[in-house]
């Protein structure tokens, strides 16, 4: 039995929930991967999967094997990053999640990164609040940028590193195109409610602070469009009739549409810190301290600064 194959297939079925698609992640069979479970359960002589009609979790003994082979998956990567690695040219892949509404500045990043030091590969992957928390609490996750408010929350042993904070603009369509996007006048929360409005789904925390918002000036609201795609909210105020509610990162992405107009909102002011979050207790590798490096660099800060809060650059 390859050890460390089983314990990444045991990794895989616990993030996929499913034998097919975990086989499918790791490129084997189903067989090959359930047969390399019952070479696990009969190495350390205990049950390590819940066994049904379809997948059912695992057992208490098999939440302990899987922490300990997320530990030394990681250890094993780290091994190899170092080995492979001159000290001053990082490799290897570094997997960065972030939350929908900072995949804009996420892909900035990994671009700059990339382009730093190219033994490198980011992979950039979008994630909901929870989905990043869980992913760096199994280590399946490097690094990750998000609502750093949710960490005193969930009690997570996470560092931060602060890097923007959010505010929000109505999206609309423009009375009159211009050359490119307009920035217009503020607009009070109250009064935006009155719009139809395009939003994300509950399930997601942006839509939290939204409604929140709203709620908090007096004038909660239904949506007319709702959607877990942060490109079918931009799209429907192009091809619709609608509005929608986007803090500066996305707004920061739409600025060629010359039809439409962002509207800073107030009363309440709403800002969101973002920031990258990591594991306290896990020891970097190379490719993530340079990673950590670049997001607190003046020269980065700058780019920032200019795709993200009230787009001032």
């Amino acid at each position: 039995m390859n050890l460390l194959a089983s314990l990444r297939y045991l990794v895989a079925l616990s993030e996929h929930g499913h034998f097919g698609r975990a086989a499918q992640a790791c490129h084997v069979t189903q067989p090959a991967l359930s047969n390399a479970m019952k070479a696990l359960e009969e190495e350390f002589g205990v049950v390590i999967v819940k066994r049904g009609r379809n997948y059912a979790g695992l057992t208490p003994e098999g939440e302990r094997v899987l922490q300990t082979a997320q530990r030394m998956l990681r250890e094993h990567s780290l091994l190899q990053q170092e080995l492979g690695a001159e000290a001053d040219k990082p490799r290897g892949v570094l997997r960065i999640g972030a939350v929908p509404t900072a995949i804009p500045v996420l892909a900035r990043f990994a671009a700059q990164l990339q382009a730093r030091h190219a033994g490198i590969v980011p992979a950039v992957l979008s994630m909901s609040s929870g989905e990043l928390e869980a992913g760096l609490e199994r280590l399946s996750l490097d690094l990750a940028l998000g609502y750093t408010e949710r960490m005193k929350l969930q009690g997570a042993q996470l560092k931060a590193w602060a890097q923007y904070t959010e505010h929000y603009f109505l999206l609309r369509r423009a009375k009159k195109p211009g050359r490119e996007l307009r920035i217009g006048e503020p607009m009070r929360w109250r009064d935006a409610a009155l719009e139809p409005l395009a939003m994300l789904t509950p399930d997601m925390h942006n839509r939290t602070i939204i409604d929140s918002a709203f709620v908090t000036a007096g004038a909660p609201v239904k949506p007319a469009i709702e959607t877990n795609s942060i490109i079918a909210l931009a799209l429907s105020v192009v091809a619709g009739d609608v509005c929608t509610v986007m803090p500066g990162a996305l707004v920061g992405t739409v600025r060629g549409y010359r039809e439409l107009e962002a509207v800073p909102l107030v009363e309440p002011d709403i800002r969101t810190p973002i920031g990258f979050m990591a594991q306290a207790s896990v020891r970097p590798s190379r490719a993530l301290e340079a990673a950590l490096e670049l997001a607190q660099s003046p020269e980065w800060q700058r780019v920032v600064a200019a795709n993200s809060g009230l787009l001032l650059g």
